[in-house]
């Protein structure tokens, strides 16, 4: 069991639901917050020649498809030569150490266009530079792993919850109906498509498979990937109307082209077998109380002005 772990990203939104479930599930363990830039590799490896963690959780990125194409450099420094450097580390100073690398079902891109539920063998495709970074850090770590690595690449599906940056869309849509129901936006909501159809999950079930990784570290195999899907597509205009139903709203909906992405993607969905089987795992959170709790959290936001 692991007694020392350390989280990259923990100040972000998946990293403060995670160390929740971490502290739940290892009420012994020392948990680290990691405060070490991972684009900077002496302090990556002090970080971890101080704690010697059994087990890292890295999600720290340039998470936001729009702002990994703002900033591609500082995408590629993070996202591709961070995650080298936590590897690095590890090697150097906690050769012990399981490094559950954040990935994400971005990196099959073209490959979704089969219309079919992707697994983990599918091709990766990726169609923009988040994407990219992240294939390209997904690729080395099978590399490192071949070469002893503890590694297992998890590769989540779209996933949503309290806290959330409206830089994504779930968040985005629940801000605008918070600010409309407060009287500080007119009762008209900007879009972009709303005819693709998305895997979404709540967040606290795919920290569930982080935490499930670390307590069956022992039977998990190096170089394992798993994908953390729902396997249940969604259109975002079924997303957007739910949220209006949850807020007793409504609303003109007006088309943005501004919010439009290139190369979208009409049909992204996965299976996840694969950790259902090795993990026991399966969402366990209503789609209907994630909903509720991102309509609420954006109330309480806007609230506070």
């Amino acid at each position: 069991m692991a007694r020392r772990i350390l989280v990259t990203g923990a100040n972000g939104f998946v990293g403060g639901h995670l160390l929740t479930r971490l502290h739940s599930d290892f009420p012994e363990a020392s948990l680290h917050a990691s405060k070490a830039d991972v684009a900077d590799y002496e302090a990556v490896a002090q970080e971890l020649r101080l704690v010697r963690p059994d087990a890292c959780v890295h999600l720290a990125a340039i998470a936001a498809v729009a702002d990994a194409s703002r900033a591609p450099e500082r995408a590629w420094n993070v996202n591709l030569h961070g995650t080298l450097n936590i590897a690095r580390a590890i090697r150097a100073h906690a050769t012990d150490c399981l490094l559950l690398f954040v990935s994400s079902a971005e990196i099959y891109g073209r490959s979704f266009r089969s219309g079919l539920a992707l697994d983990e063998e599918a091709a990766l495709a990726p169609l923009n530079t988040y994407a990219a970074t992240k294939a390209a850090a997904d690729l080395a770590l099978s590399a490192l792993s071949a070469e002893g690595l503890r590694c297992v690449r998890l590769r989540p599906f779209n996933h949503t919850g309290a806290g959330q940056s409206d830089a994504f869309v779930v968040a985005a849509f629940a801000r605008q109906i918070a600010l409309i129901a407060a009287g500080r936006q007119p009762p008209v909501l900007r879009v972009g498509a709303l005819h693709p159809a998305r895997d979404f999950l709540d967040v606290r079930d795919v920290c569930a498979v982080y935490s499930a990784c670390i307590a069956r570290a022992d039977a998990i195999e190096p170089g394992t990937i798993l994908n953390i899907a729902s396997g249940k597509p969604r259109t975002i205009g079924d997303v957007l109307q739910a949220l209006l139903d949850a807020a007793g709203l409504k609303v003109t909906v007006e088309p943005d082209p501004a919010r439009l992405r290139a190369n979208d993607i009409p049909l992204a969905w996965g299976d996840s077998s694969r950790a259902r089987a090795l993990l026991a795992w399966a969402p366990t959170i209503a789609w209907e109380q994630t909903i509720a709790d991102v309509l609420a959290d954006w109330r309480a936001r806007v609230a506070k002005g």
